[in-house]
């Protein structure tokens, strides 16, 4: 397996306070904005954009998790039962502005379940989407995020890796992994 480094950690914390002064800048106080991280890799990403958008701003932000596994169009094609992630949203989304926050864009059908999975908590008045990275020329829906780290241009044989503290890797980096093939 060949890995090459997309973002070192000093170039993803630069990246990260980025998309927060991006998101500063069209949710002045947040009031009216709730952040949902998509289970399971987007959560540990919206915690940390949670608690540096709260240093700054002095106010508190609403933060759930949403669990999108039985919203899935692939959900009945796996051989096995899936496990499903927890969702915790202590909050209606009704009349909100709602960033969903996920650490990679790639076909956005996991966007897609997740705006099905986040009706049942109510109609939000406005959706964006915030990911670290955007995978270009993979996309299977017409899904764009509105705040991105970085797009990496990815061919169907590679992944990409995020690494982050906060789960329990070693260090912040992001990685291009190309798959060995069969």
């Amino acid at each position: 397996m060949q890995k090459k480094l997309i973002l070192d950690s000093k170039l993803l914390e630069i990246t990260v306070n980025r998309l927060c002064q991006e998101l500063l800048e069209n949710h002045r106080n947040f009031e009216n904005t709730v952040l949902l991280g998509l289970q399971p890799r987007g959560i540990h990403l919206a915690e940390l954009i949670r608690e540096r958008l709260q240093k700054e701003i002095g106010e508190d932000i609403k933060l759930g998790y949403l669990d999108t596994t039985f919203h899935r169009d692939d959900f009945r094609r796996r051989d096995k039962p899936v496990e499903a992630n927890a969702t915790r949203v202590p909050f209606i989304i009704e009349g909100k502005d709602v960033v969903l926050i996920d650490d990679v864009l790639y076909t956005g059908r996991s966007v897609r379940a997740a705006l099905d999975a986040m009706i049942s908590f109510g109609r939000p008045r406005k959706v964006e989407l915030l990911v670290l990275v955007n995978r270009r020329y993979s996309r299977q829906l017409p899904i764009e995020a509105d705040y991105i780290g970085r797009n990496v241009n990815t061919i169907e044989s590679q992944k990409v890796l995020v690494e982050l503290k906060s789960r329990g890797d070693k260090s912040n980096k992001i990685w291009l992994v190309n798959k060995e093939a069969n």
